[in-house]
């Protein structure tokens, strides 16, 4: 097939590639994506990582297309196939960090092996000079099961030789710790029994190897010395007596032990239990996970070399755009997407690539319009729809009924604070600790701040991250810019309301040293390196303090409405009108029109359409703690212990079930329902170690987990389930035709707003997940591609609602319309419609406009009592009553077209819903 012209970015399809999904699995799927009316698939990470990896973010080599996807030469023929629909590829790219541990990553295992004299000590974000004497040059590797101590007794630490390689390590379970060759010629003895010219030859390299400590050079010239080492010891003899050697360094017992440990001791890393990590960790790694090491991207060898084969399959016209993971990770964002945009374009010169950042923007953040990027990944707007489909009047029943039964704060915001204060202590204190003290040296400097003390900096440092309303600062030479100061004053008026007087001065000190007075006021030098060291840490510290303690910890102890409690969202809001989502997509199309629009991702904690049925609670909150008062009564028998599950995590596990209910689980099938029960405790276990209140992956609690698994077995499973079973499925179903509904409206929303649409693999049909793994399981794309070619008139979709077509088929139509007019949707100015009559407040509408050409969006919205008793997701057209819409144009006597048939405007330059809507749920119009 001749390749074709290659579309302008539309519309996005983000694959979760993996080895059970394979670049060559998706091959076949191309031409269903192209019917879709997709332009660009949109990849997880596709270079090196760690065998078996689900996601792709724990590169251990970024020079090669990972062998387990199939390597460079898949990644050709999806590109060939992508290229003939005309199709290109947008790539995500891990810049922060690398997997570490283990025994798979080259430069992290040089490294260990070769500490600040490997080329690679620069790549990675590593304090060498600790406070600790202990730790003075060394690299903490908090990979131990057990305390070091007790590893060497137990016999868990083993020397061992790579014969095919000529290397020494230690090996403990799956991670090797090389041995530097400057003390390899102590493990090189030639045994007594050893023929005269091997022990010669074994002992001249021994002593070569030992005078590698004189050397300068030494890292070059120990590679030849591995590889003389490799060929002696294909000589069984020699081979023997290097095992031999080994033996003596066995530490079950005496002498093996302290000979053991001695070598050790002599390396560039110090090792521990993986409990130590938090208070000494002295590198940097991505939140509080030790298996994935910071990078230093910043410097430019790093930046050439993590980013090598990427700008390689750039160059050859193989990527069409780049999505940029953990952003907020790194020690300048703006300098390296500023350094990336000028890369990408001197690349291909002949057309713009899209460069895409991941970024959590906090209330009243904006992406900055400086960095040269098209956009976020589109967590803004999840947030913005979620907030315009909850109804206020439900956030005061709700947070009472949250507070009163839980007893837990109601305010999220509360639950942040207490998480923030939790996480600083707990996994991320030594990165706390680290700021503390390059604040303290910062203070040392000034002869009018050395007196400040470190419990002091210590005190209001927590309390300033503690109160932070958004990830992180942007400090640059000149201090902190406008955006950034008014978040810093609400960090630190926060922190004065919690900090006694006599720590206010410490926090007008760190005011200033953290962006508030330039870095060219300090004298050149050291003083002026260690402010701004200062200055990065305290960024860096931020952001996974905030990702941690949102993230992974508040987002699953709160739960007044679990469908407010998302990554990116603004969870202190429970809803806002929809002039500030008209506002949102007027600034999104003045400044990123190309920002991807999102409603479902790889990391998210409940599926779209999960969210969107929950969502109806809102509307119909004295319904649902009736129905929990009700369902409380039936749980006691399924409890055994009374304490477990808490109320809480009891509700928790009430709204789960509401929003990830199955449409067609039948209360007779087993089967099913035990599938559904395996799928609710994955989640369920990660949920309450994530909460961090009665069990935690540091510190499982098995006892509260196993009665919490007991009454989720019960409830599904169990004969003595069977009433509360059956009155949850009532109520699913009471509420799922309205559920249904707010999902085709954000859907639709999500392809006709400003902005490039991006799905999630699979959602094109109902998407009723919950968090990973769960919205990563395999998809079935067989039934999607039959489904496009099933009955797909509106009656028989709107009939048959429950299987998913519906959902497809609005995609597939409105996707063919963005082709159609390319220039509307693209460019089209936005214009919010009024909507006036009996239910103008349960209707969005609004206008793009493009050179005379124009697009009309109607979409219900809070319609939950129009739904009451309907068997199917769409308002009864007589419902409607005289809402309609006003027109700022008139029609003359043409129709509008819609998705599926045409609508008439009244000669007031008016729409009426209850024709707009008549024979499809939602619907955009285009005028001729």
């Amino acid at each position: 097939m001749k390749p074709t012209l290659m579309q302008p970015l539309r519309a996005t399809l983000r694959l979760q590639f993996h080895k059970d999904f394979t670049l060559d699995d998706a091959v076949p799927q191309v031409p269903y994506f192209a019917s879709l009316g997709i332009s660009h698939i949109y990849a997880s990470p596709l270079l090196k990582a760690r065998a078996g990896s689900m996601h792709g973010y724990d590169v251990v080599d970024p020079t090669v297309v990972n062998p387990e996807l199939g390597g460079e030469t898949a990644l050709r023929r999806l590109v060939a196939t992508l290229r003939e629909h005309g199709m290109g590829l947008i790539l995500d790219i891990v810049s922060n960090h690398m997997a570490v541990g283990g025994n798979d990553n080259p430069w992290w295992l040089d490294l260990l092996e070769w500490g600040r004299l490997s080329p690679y000590g620069e790549f990675f974000d590593i304090q060498w000079h600790s406070p600790d004497p202990l730790m003075e040059g060394q690299l903490l590797l908090p990979f131990l099961g057990s305390d070091y101590g007790v590893a060497l007794q137990e016999g868990t630490l083993n020397l061992r030789f790579d014969a095919t390689q000529g290397s020494f390590y230690v090996e403990h379970y799956e991670h090797h710790f090389p041995i530097c060759p400057m003390q390899y010629g102590e493990l090189l003895k030639p045994a007594e029994t050893l023929p005269s010219e091997q022990a010669e030859s074994l002992k001249a390299l021994a002593e070569r190897f030992t005078t590698l400590n004189y050397q300068t050079n030494a890292h070059s010239l120990a590679r030849p010395l591995q590889a003389e080492l490799r060929d002696l010891a294909t000589q069984p003899g020699i081979l023997a007596a290097i095992e031999d050697n080994l033996s003596g360094y066995d530490s079950l017992a005496p002498e093996g032990f302290e000979r053991l440990h001695q070598l050790l001791e002599r390396q560039s890393y110090r090792l521990a239990s993986w409990r130590t990590a938090a208070d000494d960790i002295n590198w940097r790694r991505f939140f509080d996970v030790n298996e994935l090491g910071g990078l230093r991207v910043e410097r430019p060898t790093v930046f050439e070399a993590t980013h090598a084969k990427i700008f390689e399959l750039i160059g050859e016209g193989l990527v069409d755009g780049l999505r940029i993971d953990h952003i907020d990770g790194l020690a300048d964002p703006r300098g390296y997407c500023r350094k990336l945009r000028r890369r990408v374009d001197s690349l291909s010169p002949s057309r713009h690539l899209p460069i895409f950042i991941e970024k959590i923007l906090g209330d009243g953040e904006t992406l900055r319009q400086d960095w040269n990027i098209d956009g976020s990944t589109g967590y803004e707007f999840m947030n913005q729809i979620s907030l315009l489909q909850h109804d206020p009047a439900g956030a005061a029943p709700l947070a009472e009924f949250w507070s009163r039964h839980s007893e837990r704060p109601a305010q999220f915001i509360e639950e942040a604070r207490l998480a923030r204060q939790q996480i600083l202590n707990g996994s991320l204190a030594g990165d706390f600790e680290s700021v503390a003290q390059a604040l303290l040296q910062v203070a040392r400097d000034d002869v009018m701040t050395r007196d400040l003390t470190l419990g002091a900096i210590r005190r209001a440092l927590q309390e300033l991250i503690v109160h932070f309303p958004v990830y992180r600062t942007y400090i640059n030479p000149l201090g902190r810019c406008a955006e950034d100061e008014v978040f810093f004053n609400q960090a630190l008026e926060g922190a004065r309301q919690t900090l006694s007087e006599a720590d206010w001065p410490v926090l007008d000190c760190l005011a200033g040293w953290l962006g508030g007075m330039p870095w060219r006021q300090r004298p050149r030098g050291s003083q002026r390196k260690r402010l701004r060291h200062a200055c990065v840490r305290f960024q860096q510290l931020t952001s996974p303090a905030a990702a941690k303690a949102v993230e992974d910890t508040a987002l699953y102890r709160s739960a007044v409405l679990l469908s407010r409690n998302d990554v990116g969202y603004n969870t202190e809001q429970f809803s806002a009108p929809p002039q500030a989502f008209h506002n949102a997509c007027a600034q999104r199309l003045e400044h990123f029109p190309d920002n991807l629009m999102t409603t479902a991702t790889h990391d998210h904690k409940r599926g779209e359409d999960t969210r969107a049925r929950l969502a109806i609670i809102s509307e119909r909150a004295d319904w649902y703690t009736a129905c929990i008062e009700q369902w409380r009564i039936l749980s006691p028998s399924l409890h055994s212990d009374p304490a477990a599950p808490s109320a809480g995590d009891e509700l928790i596990l009430y709204q789960a079930l509401l929003g990830s209910w199955p449409l067609n689980l039948d209360l007779r099938d087993h089967k099913a329902l035990a599938e559904y029960n395996e799928r609710l405790w994955q989640w369920q276990r990660k949920a309450l170690r994530e909460a961090k209140l009665q069990s935690s992956w540091a510190a499982v609690n098995d006892a509260y987990e196993q009665a919490t698994q007991m009454f989720l077995e019960r409830l599904l499973l169990g004969d003595e389930g069977l009433p509360l079973r059956s009155a949850i499925a009532e109520a699913v179903q009471a509420i799922a035709a309205a559920g249904a509904l707010n999902s085709l409206a954000q859907t639709l929303l999500r392809m006709t707003v400003p902005g490039v649409p991006d799905l999630y693999q699979g959602n094109e049909f109902w998407d009723f997940s919950l968090v990973d793994p769960d919205n990563r399981r395999p998809v079935d794309f067989q039934a999607r591609r039959e489904a496009m070619h099933a009955d797909n008139t509106p009656a028989t979709l709107i009939r048959d609602w429950r299987d998913g077509r519906v959902k497809q088929a609005l995609i597939a139509r409105t996707l063919a319309m963005r082709a159609e007019h390319p220039q509307l949707f693209h460019q089209g100015r936005y214009q919010p419609l009024q909507v006036v009559g009996e239910h103008a407040h349960r209707v969005l509408a609004f206008m793009r406009e493009y050179e005379q050409q124009r697009a009309i969006i109607v979409v219900p919205i809070h319609a939950a009592r129009l739904l009451e008793n309907s068997a199917v997701p769409q308002v009864a057209a007589s419902d409607w009553g005289d809402t309609r819409v006003s027109l700022p144009f008139a029609a003359g006597d043409e129709k509008l077209k819609g998705l599926f048939s045409s609508t008439a405007v009244t000669p007031q330059r008016e729409l009426m819903v209850s024709a707009a809507l008549g024979d499809f749920p939602v619907n955009v119009f285009i005028q001729p």
